[in-house]
């Protein structure tokens, strides 16, 4: 962690703007946590269709009113020009993690996926560009890949998009690669291999498998696994997601600018490996899990088969260096899921289970499982 502690160093002595789009979710709200520990002025954007005000609630309640003061919020959607405009105004750098994820969630709504994950990433690159802000760093995803079938995954070997949120993805590193080199900005796309953490909701049909079996298993709920369980994913501890993102919005190197990077640990878990090691962890807290065994179901349209990224790159150019690999991630994301057992949905917090925003950008269209 050299290399990310000078990096603080930097940050706290000279502070930054920074805007962080899907603020209230997942990803956003680790890392909005972060730069405010940093000591940075941070502005962030969500329209709360993924996102939960409880993630910036617990933000807050974790730096205090001083840093929290250094936070200002928008919600608004990254389709509404406007809202974009204002939010990248006097801003050194964009991280944008505002999407609409799951492969199998694009796969039903194929033209909502476009409109958010290629329309609003148009929205956000445009207005960041006329807003003169130098580094434009986004959450790829290692759906790129599609069909290729090498292992491990490496940057410039990619197949067919096997989804349409794939799809999406990928003209988002087709367009930032034009708009790096037709107007100067500096794009660096991040693909991220399945990550996981605190604040990762468990909830409705597209959860992430982590959170959702956690969920599963502390409610003594049967784990459905799909397919025969040997399929394989390079899980990613979203603090090496965190660390990814400011190396990348701070990286000097020119050599490192308008290109993309795998975001991962580097490891390979299958599903079944996956589930043994959560059981094992969560025995203390239901006994019943030790003679627990899943239940399997059909393989799911879209997915691959098997996900190892070679992180090779991102550690020369970026100076990523992974703090966590999936055990020691699991036991770090375990004390948050049991300190925070969200198994029932505060309605009060987020508008529906489930919220699709319509290509009018102030609506959205909700359904409950």
């Amino acid at each position: 962690m050299k290399n990310y502690q000078i990096l603080e160093r930097e940050l706290i002595k000279s502070p930054r703007t920074w805007l962080v789009t899907g603020v209230a979710g997942f990803i956003g709200s680790n890392l909005l946590l972060e730069l405010l520990q940093f000591g940075q002025r941070v502005v962030g954007i969500d329209n709360l269709s993924t996102g939960h005000r409880r993630n910036l609630e617990e933000v807050r309640d974790q730096v205090g009113s001083a840093r929290w003061a250094c936070f200002n919020w928008m919600e608004a959607d990254i389709t509404d020009r406007l809202a974009c405009r204002k939010a990248c105004m006097g801003v050194d750098c964009v991280l944008h993690q505002a999407a609409l994820g799951s492969v199998p969630r694009s796969i039903v709504y194929p033209e909502i996926t476009h409109h958010n994950n290629v329309s609003g990433f148009m929205s956000m690159l445009i207005e960041a560009k006329d807003a003169g802000v130098k580094r434009f760093v986004y959450a790829s995803s290692s759906s790129v890949y599609g069909d290729h079938p090498a292992l491990p995954k490496v940057e410039d070997q990619v197949g067919d998009c096997l989804s349409p949120y794939a799809a999406s993805k990928k003209a988002n590193e087709l367009y930032a690669a034009v708009f790096s080199k037709c107007y100067g900005i500096e794009c660096i796309g991040l693909r991220y291999f399945n990550v996981f953490g605190p604040r990762q909701d468990p909830h409705g049909p597209y959860a992430a498998v982590i959170p959702k079996w956690i969920n599963s298993m502390l409610r003594g709920d049967t784990v459905v696994i799909h397919g025969d369980g040997e399929t394989s994913r390079d899980f990613c501890y979203v603090k090496n997601v965190v660390q990814a993102n400011l190396c990348a919005a701070t990286i000097c190197n020119p050599n490192a600018l308008n290109t993309v990077y795998n975001v991962a640990a580097g490891g390979r878990t299958t599903l079944n490996e996956l589930y043994e090691m959560l059981r094992i962890h969560l025995i203390k807290e239901r006994p019943d899990l030790s003679d627990a065994s899943p239940a399997y179901d059909d393989f799911r349209s879209g997915d691959i088969r098997h996900s190892n990224a070679d992180i090779g790159k991102a550690r020369r150019l970026l100076n990523y260096q992974p703090t966590h690999q999936i055990a020691a991630g699991l036991i770090a994301g375990l004390k948050w899921y049991l300190v925070n057992p969200v198994t029932v949905v505060n309605t009060s917090q987020r508008r529906s289970t489930e919220c699709y925003p319509t290509r009018t950008t102030r609506s959205v269209v909700c359904s409950s499982p």
